[in-house]
């Protein structure tokens, strides 16, 4: 075989050589890719219930609050009327002096 020849022969075994290398940088590429946007979606999954449990949350807190605003106008309503009905005993018992 002529020195020609075997750098016909190198230069093709570099050339598969490169191609396989690509090939597999290529498949490389392609699984990290699914492995990010398997990721991805598992951080939106994540990030879909955190939202869903602050939510709740939210929504408690608001219930309480309501509650708590629904009990102060009650007791402040029986408040009021305790001071009527004060007021009322004070004025009967200066109107039979």
């Amino acid at each position: 075989m002529s020195f020609v020849d075997k750098m016909k022969e190198a230069g093709e075994d570099i050339k598969e050589a490169f191609q396989d290398g690509a090939h597999d940088l290529a498949d490389k590429a392609g699984d990290l890719k699914d492995a990010a946007a398997e990721k991805a979606a598992d951080l939106k999954d994540a990030a879909a219930d955190k939202a869903g449990d602050l939510k709740d949350a939210a929504a408690d807190a608001a219930a309480k609050a309501k509650d708590a605003a629904d009990t102060a106008k009650e007791k402040a309503a029986d408040a009021a009327d305790a001071v009527k009905d004060k007021a009322d005993d004070a004025k009967k018992a200066a109107e039979d002096k």
